[in-house]
């Protein structure tokens, strides 16, 4: 790769609103979407919500002169609903299911029989390797009384240890963070005797696909993340990754007011949910870092403004966001960067801690659930015990059976919502006990006045690898 090597990525990211039968003109919407991408001829689209593979299929058929790579990401029941159309081949692609994602028995909010996920593609640009992630977490639906936020950040933070351990090349536990090592080795080195250092690969992280081991120059982050720039698991997301924002990061932006993705102008937008809201929100977003060796660059950043400059109708209920980043080799620094100072370790320590205690709220009141239903099984069996006792006596035989089927009912939904709010304990559980690990070396990176943050530490690796060699 030449020293003066630039690379020019043009990016385009849509949550399509495309709800088969319940979404308003939504093969139109996708036609003159068909149409921009033709038009623009971006190097990678990703969206979300093309939750009918028919829709995907048609947009492929579409765009196959100027995208011949192209992907659908399935899960769940109804599918993820994420896809991506590439002008450069993929070379490899894969997807992570978020563990916890709703609740089953929320049907009108539909999330959990979505199979939420993070779709990710790698691409091989000049010599360069670029992972490109797409995802869509879980909705809102009520800011004030939002009873998915711990579910949210826990999938904040999936998705954050999702991209350090797939981009970063690490292969050790889930829970180590990238960002805290170096206080007793190099990753997969222990301590011997006389204080010898033997080399020991680590299992890899649980969930995570093989090839993890594989690291990435760019990592691009694109989706509809159903958070407010400055919610919890955004932050959280940011700082465990080192990710940049593109609205915050280019000198060039036009398009909406404050680059919110969901406007008041858009016809297709609830108003009412909007009101708190007079320029809109932003919960869409391009993100973005480099990892080894460049830099790379927000040149310009466009939105969609609520409606279609030809038709008048807007492509979908959010905004489209069009990026251009550019790539170039880093000259080498031999000074620490000044950004990565105590501040920002004091920073990453609080929204950990913050996670930490959103997490364990989400513990508590899921156990209380589970035991809550443990209780109404107990009674249930009771109850059933009860009227095969009148049955058999013969007294209230009629009055018995009919309470039998109600009964039985009320048995097999309190074990479903045991069964499920145990699972949920579980996950959270989990997550917390990450966040926990996490949290105490970031505090023993502090006292020893090392640097916490991914992309800093991630450079000391690299140096110390090539001093070894």
């Amino acid at each position: 790769m030449k020293p003066n090597f630039s690379l020019r990525l043009r990016i385009f990211n849509l949550n399509c609103w495309g709800i088969p039968y319940l979404s308003k003109h939504r093969g139109d919407r996708l036609k003159r979407l068909g149409d921009l991408l033709n038009t623009e001829s971006f190097d990678l689209a990703l969206l979300e919500e093309v939750w009918s593979e028919q829709d995907f299929q048609r947009l492929r058929q579409k765009l196959l002169p100027a995208y011949p790579a192209a992907h659908y990401f399935r899960s769940g029941v109804i599918g993820s609903g994420l896809c991506v159309f590439s002008k450069h081949p993929i070379q490899e692609f894969t997807q992570h299911v978020y563990t916890l994602n709703g609740y089953p028995y929320m049907v009108h909010h539909g999330d959990w029989f979505c199979g939420k996920a993070v779709g990710l593609l790698v691409l091989h640009l000049s010599g360069l390797v670029l992972n490109a992630y797409v995802t869509h977490l879980h909705a809102e639906y009520n800011r004030q009384k939002d009873v998915y936020l711990t579910h949210r950040v826990a999938q904040a933070w999936e998705l954050a240890q999702f991209i350090q351990c797939v981009s970063l090349g690490l292969t050790g536990e889930v829970g180590w963070g990238p960002g805290l090592r170096g206080l007793e080795g190099q990753p997969g080195r222990h301590l011997q005797g006389g204080g010898a250092v033997r080399e020991e690969a680590p299992p890899h992280p649980r969930g995570f696909p093989s090839h993890t081991s594989k690291k990435a120059d760019v990592v691009l982050l694109c989706g509809d993340l159903n958070l407010h720039p400055k919610d919890l698991g955004c932050r959280l997301l940011k700082e465990w990754t080192g990710l940049h924002d593109a609205y915050h990061e280019t000198r060039d932006f036009k398009g909406s007011e404050e680059g919110c993705t969901m406007v008041p102008e858009n016809c297709y937008v609830s108003q009412r949910e909007l009101e708190p809201f007079p320029f809109g929100i932003r919960i869409d977003y391009v993100l973005y870092k480099a990892v080894s060796g460049f830099y790379i660059s927000c040149k310009t950043l466009r939105t969609t403004t609520g409606h279609d400059p030809h038709s008048g109708t807007p492509l979908s209920d959010h905004e489209a966001l069009m990026a251009t980043l550019c790539v170039r080799h880093s000259p080498p620094q031999h000074t620490p960067d000044p950004t990565q100072g105590p501040a920002e370790r004091s920073r990453l320590i609080s929204v950990l801690k913050e996670a930490w205690t959103e997490l364990d709220l989400g513990v508590a009141q899921a156990r209380w659930w589970a035991t809550f239903a443990g209780y109404v099984i107990g009674l249930g069996l009771l109850l059933l015990a009860l009227l095969c006792a009148l049955a058999a006596g013969g007294g209230v035989r009629e009055v018995a059976i009919l309470l039998w089927t109600p009964s039985v009912g009320v048995l097999l939904g309190a074990g479903a919502v045991y069964l499920f709010h145990m699972q949920e304990a579980k996950g959270l559980s989990r997550a917390r006990a990450e966040l926990q690990h996490v949290l105490g070396r970031a505090r023993e990176a502090q006292d020893l006045g090392l640097e916490s943050q991914p992309a800093l530490l991630l450079g000391q690796q690299e140096g110390d690898r090539a001093e070894e060699q």
